[in-house]
């Protein structure tokens, strides 16, 4: 039992490393130079908090504490952030400084003196780097951190009587002071990196519901692809229905490629990505819908009535004033398709006209089959991916014969002009919310370009930042807090 166990976890990465992504995220060298300087100033606020203890020596005749510790500056002067092959990011400082203030109480002889000190830590150096994988559940995570730092020296500065007495000692203090900073520096962007960071990788949607009817699978395939000029993340970029999470299309569309690096941040996306969500809404029952009442235009009701006069006068004179209604109900999960001009949605329903005698059932008049093409224009705003739908191709035919069909001709324009004028609108007030893409909070696209391709769409942009890292760190943390 157990060797079976382990089988599974050993073939389980292999099983998901073979699924094709239906979504692809590069961030490039560009949008690191950005997130440099949130960076620096993550880490900057989080060495500034860095608590000492308090210091107790004795030296022959001179006795000393040192307390209340406090870092009032920070000066980074040389960042870099890059990304590490195979590994993920590698965080640098060099020759940078840091000032500090702390109190003291000193007894030399039998003088007893207290007061502040200045103090400056000067070469500070530090080199991190941060391990990239894809955790348990497929989300992103740093799961390792190598940090190394030093300081080369340190001076104090004393205030007070004795100030030029204490200068004798003051290497004696600093050596003390160095060596216990050196040893806060590391312990601290390790909780930044494990701890902070972490919770807001965690912001990152890995599977979670879009609306009532439907969910989204973002969970990473493998761990990402580093180079020395991008990141790359495959995501499994998979929708569900709600009620039957486990029936799912399968993906056999194309793999999406990036070749780009002119950007900050590319999105790529397949057929299946978009394939999956209609397929989702089809099974959740979304494509369905009646057209009747003030949904009808006068004229289409009464071309309607005219086409169906025989038939109605046959079933039922009194039926002539009744009210009638379309209903509409896609057959079949509609397909995209993406080329390099554009992309489309096919769609096939079944169209039953019908009377609606009051206070009695429906009564069918007849049904046809209605094919349509829709030209489908992709848009980011924000980090929320919206499509507009625009009806290109109509056609209607019957399904009971071809002499039926050529009857039918004269309804072609005014039903096209039914579904412009009253479904289309509908579709795209729908889809204009939206779906997140797999992006941090606080982050969100701007400029942004759309490539089509065949079987895929790249989406080319920079970031911005809405947020800085501490504010979203900070509210990840209460709203995590606020849950339990």
């Amino acid at each position: 039992m157990t060797a079976f166990v382990l089988s599974v976890l050993f073939l389980l990465p292999l099983a998901m490393a073979d699924i094709t992504p239906g979504c692809k995220i590069r961030f490039t060298s560009r949008g690191l130079e950005m997130l440099k300087y949130e960076t620096q100033r993550f880490v900057e606020e989080e060495l500034s908090n860095i608590t000492m203890p308090e210091m107790k020596g004795k030296d022959g005749r001179f006795q000393y504490t040192i307390n209340n510790v406090k870092i009032t500056q920070m000066n980074l002067t040389h960042v870099d952030l890059r990304f590490q092959p195979d590994l993920g990011l590698f965080f640098e400082v060099e020759n940078s400084s840091i000032t500090l203030n702390f109190h003291r109480r000193i007894l030399y002889w039998f003088f007893y003196d207290v007061g502040t000190i200045n103090a400056s830590a000067e070469g500070v150096n530090i080199h991190t780097a941060l391990n990239l994988i894809r955790d348990e559940v497929g989300r992103l995570k740093i799961s390792n951190i190598t940090c190394d730092a030093y300081i080369t020296k340190m001076k104090a500065k004393f205030s007070g009587t004795l100030g030029r007495v204490y200068d004798f000692v003051a290497t004696f203090l600093t050596t003390g002071m160095r060596f216990l900073l050196n040893q806060q520096i590391c312990p601290s962007l390790d909780h930044a990196g494990l701890v902070s960071i972490n919770a807001l990788l965690e912001t990152i949607p890995v599977r979670s519901e879009v609306d009532s009817y439907i969910g989204i699978d973002y969970s990473l395939l493998k761990d990402p692809v580093v180079t020395d000029s991008s990141l790359d993340m495959d995501f499994r970029g998979m929708f569900y229905e709600l009620q039957n999470e486990n029936d799912t299309l399968p993906n056999d569309g194309a793999t999406p490629i990036m070749t780009e690096y002119d950007k900050m941040v590319y999105l790529a996306l397949s057929e299946y990505f978009f394939d999956s969500g209609l397929d989702a809404y089809f099974k959740a029952g979304m494509f369905k819908t009646e057209i009747s009442n003030g949904r009808m235009s006068k004229d289409l009701e009464m071309l309607l009535r005219t086409t169906y006069f025989g038939t109605l006068m046959m079933l039922n004179p009194a039926l002539m004033e009744a009210p009638l209604a379309l209903e509409l109900e896609v057959t079949a999960s509609p397909r995209c398709t993406i080329k390099s001009t554009g992309a489309s949605v096919v769609v096939n329903a079944i169209v039953n006209v019908l009377v609606l005698p009051p206070g009695q059932p429906p009564v069918q008049l007849s049904s046809m089959t209605m094919e349509n093409k829709f030209n489908a224009k992709v848009s980011m705003k924000g980090k929320r991916l919206t499509v507009n739908m625009d009806l290109r191709r109509f056609k209607i035919f019957s399904n009971k014969s071809a002499l039926e069909s050529l009857a039918l001709i004269p309804l072609q324009g005014p039903l096209k002009t039914m579904l412009q004028i009253s479904v289309v609108p509908l579709i795209n007030n729908y889809t204009k919310r939206g779906v997140q893409i797999p992006l941090a909070d606080g982050m969100d696209f701007i400029e942004e370009v759309v490539n089509y391709y065949n079987g895929y769409i790249v989406i080319g942009a920079n970031l911005h930042f809405t947020k800085g890292l501490r504010e979203i760190i900070e509210s990840k943390v209460a709203e995590r807090d606020n849950s339990v």
